[in-house]
């Protein structure tokens, strides 16, 4: 770990204090924590069956215009049990499995010529819930995309969010993101593939998200997933030219601004001035955008601006106390700044109980163990990453270093599946470099043991 500047004793008060004041700040704040599920749509044809995920986006596009809403990832419903239809007592469940206050769902039906769509939703009050039916949304040939822009605000009457005029007019924007539905449905397709991940799934996404802007160039936000898709794949400068494609096509969209504030934190110049002024404007456009409330933390705390930093934690918590992202940064500041174990270890674990499915919190705690040389310890964690995403090359790397100095026999075959899952990958060249010396060293003593 790099070691920056250290904060003093008064500033790290500061911290604990003003994130607890944030905690206790959102307390008295009517906020509801909501997972949107794709719909049923066992009634349809397989030619329609994407409209289920098709609604899924819609409302994740205008529920996240809300602060009232804090959405849970999407992700981490790939670690429920599948469900081929999220009815009452599914949906139930996965709010229940996630830790959300809410969770939207319901069912599309063919009436003829026209869709039915039946929205539905279920709130959880301790152990007590409520389910809520919203009126049915009949939908002629033709009309899909305009009648499910107003969906989002549907479901804001239903659970008692009051939204002004210029609100809602924002929401219903951003729930329509394209009047094509032919573009859409590519678009949904993608994210479906995406979702999938692998880099059939990624290359398929790629595929899909490029002919929805094809039919449709302005779609914004389909330029934008078409950024985070090459993201995945390694592509950082496809990635960022996407996202920067998406700012000129909207600059009221801030989640492409969000992405290229973390594309400039992790460049290999360091340009954090560039990332500040990335984030800054994703926070003019939505000031109650917590990870881009983080994203500026961290950048700020890499410049050495620890003031600045606890000021950004402070408004991420504000926003989403729930948000495991600010727990991870703490872990760093804590360990890096100050050199403090204890808090540090403390502030990933509870990131991980936050979101268990949060690998980056399990890297962190990992790191710190291993920089402590409590190496059974960072390899459990390590391990856990490793099962949950066996193509994280991050952490099997890691991984075979730390059995170098357990286990050299482990660490040779851990080096050469890394190498085998890495060789191919353009952005792994120079680890890849590395480990195939480390893997020569441990085979040269293993040699001369023998």
């Amino acid at each position: 770990m790099t070691a920056q500047r250290r904060p003093e004793l008064a500033v790290l008060a500061a911290l604990t204090l003003s994130l607890l004041t944030a905690l206790g700040a959102e307390a008295a704040t009517k906020t509801r924590t909501v997972i949107v599920l794709p719909y049923a749509t066992g009634d349809l044809g397989r030619q329609e069956q994407w409209i289920g995920e098709g609604i899924a986006q819609v409302l994740t596009l205008g529920l996240v215009q809300m602060p009232a809403l804090i959405q849970i990832d999407r992700e981490r419903l790939k670690r429920l049990s599948r469900s081929d239809a999220w009815d009452d007592q599914a949906a139930l469940a996965a709010a229940r499995t996630v830790g959300a206050d809410v969770a939207v769902y319901g069912e599309v039906r063919r009436a003829g010529a026209d869709l039915s769509i039946v929205p539905r939703c279920v709130e959880l009050r301790g152990e007590r819930s409520e389910r809520i039916a919203l009126d049915p949304v009949v939908v002629a040939d033709r009309t899909l995309m305009e009648r499910l822009r107003g969906l989002p605000v549907a479901y804001a009457r239903a659970l008692k969010i009051t939204l002004s005029e210029s609100e809602s007019a924002r929401v219903q924007k951003w729930a329509s993101p394209t009047t094509s539905q032919r573009a859409f449905e590519a678009f949904v397709r993608g994210q479906e593939a995406a979702y999938r991940g692998g880099q059939e799934g990624n290359d398929m996404a790629v595929e899909l998200l490029g002919k929805a802007i094809e039919i449709d160039p302005q779609f914004v936000v389909a330029q934008y997933t078409l950024g985070a898709v090459h993201q995945n794949l390694g592509n950082r400068w496809k990635a960022a030219a996407q996202f920067r494609a998406s700012t000129q096509l909207d600059p009221a969209y801030p989640e492409p601004y969000k992405a290229l504030g973390d594309f400039f934190l992790t460049a290999p110049q360091r340009p954090f001035d560039q990332a500040i002024e990335a984030y800054g404007k994703a926070l003019e456009i939505r000031p109650f955008f917590a990870d881009a409330h983080v994203g500026l933390g961290d950048a700020k705390a890499a410049k050495g601006d620890v003031d600045g930093a606890v000021v950004a934690y402070q408004k991420a918590l504000g926003f989403n106390p729930l948000n495991a992202k600010v727990h991870v940064s703490l872990g760093k500041l804590y360990y890096s700044e100050k050199g403090l174990y204890y808090e540090s270890v403390q502030a990933y674990k509870k990131a991980i109980d936050l979101d268990g499915s949060f690998l980056d919190a399990r890297m962190g705690l990992a790191e710190v163990y291993e920089d402590k040389g409590l190496y059974q310890e960072a390899i459990g964690e390590y391990r856990k990453v490793v099962e949950a995403d066996s193509k994280n090359t991050g952490a099997l790397y890691n991984l075979a270093l730390v059995y170098e100095k357990v286990d050299a026999k482990e660490s040779i075959s851990l080096w050469e599946r890394y190498i085998a899952l890495a060789g191919p990958l353009p952005s792994e060249k120079d680890w890849v470099d590395v480990a195939k010396l480390h893997l020569r060293k441990l085979r040269n003593q293993q040699d001369k043991g023998h």
